[in-house]
């Protein structure tokens, strides 16, 4: 189930579903979920369901009920997708693309964000899944949306690493956030500046750093036993955040170091360098 606030990306996780192998099906009026879900033969593609306030007869209560009575199925797998991006930003979209808010009518387009918001907002504290888009790039976008609704076979537990800027703002879905601003930076050496944290001569800089040794460690004696206890309380993705100032250099070196370890302890890794190509 697909669902969030107008102009975030619904549409566009649809489509990327889409691409990983799903059926997808956009406003399917919710008197018709089960039979759509329950009639279908289990060799069918899985199915992404897109809903929202424009879906026919639409309430929050209703749309929640559905989903509780399709999860209580045992042989169905139901997660709820929740698409969420800064107000502010969703003014912009609708100012540049003209389009009218399905909740602002003659109104201002903050008017009608206000109003959905404050209609649909309980349904991101019942999400699986917060995607929020404020500042993701489409390749971070893509990223995440595979990480979580691959349809591969994989093991269940999915940790996402992800370096950011803090110019850009926090990444609102992490669960844990670090900061390397502490970390010599390469941004001020003039043969390292123009490059990336993936490069290994940015790594060597980072790495020679005396706090850098003590700090990795810490964060791995941090992070280890959290894993299977997150996994214990039923938790199937973790996403941890590393930041640094322009978040081309210590963070992304620092999230490749530690995708590695997470990966060579078996998790399945999503890395995500959501600031990297990003003007500095």
């Amino acid at each position: 189930m697909v669902t969030g606030m107008s102009g975030a990306g619904k549409t566009s996780v649809l489509k990327a579903l889409e691409d990983l192998g799903y059926e997808a099906v956009d406003n399917l009026p919710l008197a018709l979920f089960a039979g759509l879900v329950e009639t279908r033969p289990a060799a069918h593609r899985p199915l992404a369901i897109g809903v929202d306030i424009r879906t026919r007869d639409f309430a929050v209560p209703t749309f929640l009920s559905h989903v509780a009575a399709l999860r209580a199925h045992a042989e169905l797998d139901v997660r709820l997708l929740f698409v969420d991006c800064d107000d502010e930003i969703l003014r912009r979209r609708f100012t540049a693309t003209r389009r009218v808010h399905p909740m602002a009518a003659d109104r201002p387009v903050t008017h009608g964000i206000e109003r959905e918001r404050a209609l649909i907002q309980p349904l991101r504290g019942h999400a699986d899944v917060v995607l929020d888009t404020t500042s993701l790039t489409p390749g971070a976008f893509k990223a995440l949306l595979e990480g979580h609704f691959s349809l591969d076979s994989h093991p269940a537990f999915l940790a996402t690493v992800m370096s950011f800027s803090y110019g850009y703002g926090l990444p609102r879905e992490a669960d844990l956030v670090f900061d390397v601003r502490f970390l010599a930076n390469p941004h001020y050496d003039p043969e390292l500046g123009a490059l990336d944290g993936r490069d290994a001569r940015v790594g060597a800089f980072v790495a020679r750093d005396p706090a850098f040794a003590a700090f990795f460690d810490s964060l791995r004696g941090l992070i280890e036993p959290l894993l299977p206890r997150f996994e214990a309380e039923g938790k199937n993705y973790l996403t941890l955040a590393i930041g640094c100032t322009g978040g081309r250099h210590r963070s992304v070196f620092v999230s490749d170091r530690l995708a590695a370890w997470l990966g060579a302890k078996g998790l399945r890794v999503n890395l995500v360098h959501r600031d990297v190509d990003r003007a500095v």
